[in-house]
């Protein structure tokens, strides 16, 4: 039987002028968010503070994640104005901070990685104050793929490894892609860029698979760490184990950084681009 939520999952309503603002703005410039496909329970919060996180190449994911709301199956092909349109729709909300991310698309030959580039060269040359987040997939492992998306040079590269080890079996992943991903991050470190990487829990860890998890981050270089709860998106996908109480969140955010991390965001709510431009000045921050 399904867990019921607790009180402190309440979200406030959307600011209407705000909300409608972003909202608007995007179905002008025909544009997909995260915000939308993954049911992030955060947008009316960011919507409303007039910040999105923008979600390229469709909305159809090659990979059937056991956790994931996005839709799965073939993605129709790419569009090649779409960096023009983001880095416009970008501009006209007037952000200060841009996270650009996407489903994952093994079905291109760079998985994207192109697409990346693009959109990040279009918002620095429509937007140049503007920073830019990019929150990759792991490329299959391409080291020359993910060069492709330093190339374009964006100020954090995000990749989360979502949950421990142990539980990637459970999610449908291979083990081995935990450790791709570490890879994935540690290129991006000793290229010299802001690294950051996200998790899930509720979903049956243990307090020994996060200390591990921290650990593994560390090592493969990473800066910044968001913390956030599983919510089970609709039936079709896992069940929450258990929900963590805030104060829980709170000592596993003191944990982490007893571990090295520049900044780390932890709380039921929290997302990947949750606090993004935030943990980005922690960043800049402790580096100088």
């Amino acid at each position: 039987m399904a867990l019921s939520k607790p009180a402190w999952f309440k979200v406030r309503l959307p600011e209407a002028e705000g909300y409608s603002f972003v909202a608007s703005s995007l179905r002008r410039n025909l544009i997909n968010t995260i915000c939308q496909e993954a049911r992030c329970p955060n947008r009316a919060e960011c919507w409303s503070a007039g910040t999105a996180t923008f979600l390229i190449l469709g909305t159809r994911c090659t990979r059937s994640c056991f956790f994931c709301a996005v839709a799965k199956g073939s993605p129709p092909p790419v569009d090649p104005e779409e960096p023009k349109r983001v880095a416009e729709a970008a501009a006209s909300l007037n952000l200060g901070h841009v996270v650009i991310t996407s489903v994952t698309r093994d079905d291109l030959e760079d998985g994207g990685a192109s697409w990346f580039a693009a959109t990040v060269s279009a918002i620095k040359e429509t937007s140049p104050a503007t920073t830019t987040e990019v929150l990759i997939p792991d490329f299959q492992g391409s080291k020359e793929c993910l060069e492709k998306v330093l190339a374009a040079k964006p100020d954090v590269i995000n990749h989360n490894l979502e949950v421990p080890a142990r539980l990637y079996p459970f999610i449908g992943r291979p083990e081995a892609n935990y450790s791709r991903s570490l890879q994935v991050l540690h290129q991006a470190k000793q290229a010299g860029f802001i690294t950051k990487s996200g998790l899930m829990v509720g979903l049956g860890e243990t307090a020994d698979d996060l200390r591990k998890t921290f650990s593994d981050l560390r090592q493969a270089g990473c800066d910044l760490l968001t913390i956030g709860q599983y919510l089970q998106p609709t039936r079709r996908q896992l069940p929450v184990e258990r929900f963590y109480h805030p104060e829980e969140f709170a000592a596993l955010e003191e944990e982490a950084r007893h571990f090295g991390f520049r900044g780390v965001a932890a709380g039921p709510l929290v997302r990947s681009s949750y606090l993004a431009h935030k943990l980005l000045r922690k960043a800049k921050a402790c580096a100088s």
